[in-house]
């Protein structure tokens, strides 16, 4: 597993500051995403649990081992 970057030096001592002064950080707003993006996103987290649902128990144990082979290989490599 990857672990998060540490912030930098100057970011949290600008938010320190910016807490200190009761000064709040201006608000972004979150844009909606163009129609096609939607479409594709809410395919994208349905799309693995109708495949599993579709798959053999059989299937499903051979893309388990699999998936797991390849967690333990990328380990490996890191070592």
């Amino acid at each position: 597993m990857s672990k998060k970057p540490k912030p930098d030096f100057t970011q949290v001592a600008f938010r320190v500051a910016q807490k200190a002064a009761h000064l709040e950080p201006p608000a972004c707003e979150v844009e909606p995403l163009p129609p096609k993006a939607a479409a594709g996103r809410k395919g994208g987290l349905k799309g693995g649990k109708a495949r599993a649902e579709k798959l053999s128990p059989g299937e499903r144990a051979e893309s388990a081992r699999k998936a797991a082979q390849a967690r333990w290989t990328k380990r490996r490599d890191e070592d």
